[in-house]
C-alpha cells in the first residue's frame, strides 16, 4: 500500500514531466521553451535543411548560447539603449508585416483561373517572330547618314558600331541579340520589322535616345513558353499585384498628417 506522503511525491513528479517536456533547457533558472526550437527548425527546413537529430542538437546548443548571451545583455541593461530599442522595433515590425502578408495571401490566394487569364493575355500580346538586329546609336541625323553612306561603301557594321552611344551593344558590334519587337521602343521596332533578312535601313530612325542605324541580321519563329513553364512566374507576379493593391487600400483608409 502506498503511503500518502509517497503518493504526493509521485503526483508532483508526474505533474512536472509535461512541463519539463515543454522546455528545451533551463539556463540560470530561466526556461528555454521547446517551441522556440520548433520555430527555428521549421525556418531551416523551409530553406532546404532536413529535420534530423543532429540538426535538433545543433539548434538546442544555439538556443542555449543565445539565452546565455541575452541574459548577459539584459544584466547590462542594453535593452534600454535607444538605438537597440529602435532596432528591436524595426525587427518586430518586419516580423508582423511578414505575418500579415502570409495571412492575406492565405485568405486571398492566386487562383488557377487568374493565372490562365494572365497567360492568355501574354500570348495575345506576344509576337510570333523574333528578330536579330544590330544598331549604331549616334547623336545627330547627319552622323547617322554618314555612317549609312560608309556602310553602303563597304565599311563593316561591326567596326563602325564602336562609335555607338549604346555601350551595351557598341562593344559587341552593335548586336542586340534575339528579341521580340516589344522589347524596343515603337519607332525602332516598326523600322526593324519592315526590313528583310540582311537588309540595312537606309534612313536613320529617331527615338528619345538619338538616331539609329539599323541592320536586320535574321528572323525566326518565336518560341512561346507553355502555361506550365511560366506558371510560377505568373503566380508570383499576380501575388505582388494583390499585395500592392492591398497596401494601397490600407493606405487610402489611413489618416496621415
Amino acid at each position: 500500500m502506498i503511503k500518502p506522503a509517497h503518493l504526493l511525491v509521485a503526483l508532483l513528479v508526474s505533474a512536472s514531466v509535461p512541463a519539463m517536456a515543454q522546455n528545451l533547457a533551463v539556463v540560470n533558472g530561466k526556461a528555454v521553451p521547446s517551441s522556440r526550437a520548433d520555430v527555428m527548425i521549421k525556418q531551416m527546413a523551409a530553406q532546404g535543411q532536413q529535420d534530423t537529430p543532429e540538426l535538433r542538437a545543433m539548434v538546442k546548443e544555439e538556443l542555449i548560447n543565445r539565452e546565455i548571451l541575452i541574459q548577459e545583455a539584459d544584466k547590462l541593461g542594453l535593452g534600454n539603449n535607444a538605438d537597440v530599442k529602435a532596432q528591436m522595433e524595426i525587427a518586430r515590425q518586419s516580423i508582423l508585416i511578414r505575418a500579415l502578408v502570409a495571412d492575406y495571401l492565405k485568405k486571398n490566394p492566386v487562383k488557377d483561373a487568374e493565372i490562365k487569364a494572365e497567360y492568355d493575355k501574354f500570348r495575345a500580346q506576344a509576337s510570333d517572330k523574333e528578330y536579330h538586329a544590330r544598331h549604331i546609336l549616334v547623336e545627330t541625323e547627319d552622323e547617322a547618314k554618314a555612317i549609312i553612306a560608309k556602310l553602303k561603301g563597304g565599311a563593316k557594321f561591326e567596326d563602325l558600331a564602336k562609335q555607338s552611344k549604346d555601350p551595351g551593344s557598341a562593344a559587341n558590334g552593335g548586336d542586340l541579340d534575339w528579341a521580340a519587337p516589344s522589347a524596343f521602343v515603337k519607332p525602332f521596332s516598326d523600322a526593324m520589322v519592315s526590313l528583310k533578312k540582311g537588309q540595312l535601313l537606309e534612313t536613320p530612325v529617331k527615338t528619345q535616345f538619338g538616331y539609329h542605324v539599323i541592320r536586320l541580321d535574321d528572323v525566326r519563329t518565336a518560341k512561346i513558353p507553355t502555361l506550365e513553364e511560366v506558371k510560377p512566374q505568373i503566380a508570383e507576379s499576380l501575388q505582388q499585384k494583390k499585395l500592392q493593391a492591398y497596401q494601397q487600400q490600407l493606405r487610402a483608409k489611413a489618416v496621415i498628417k
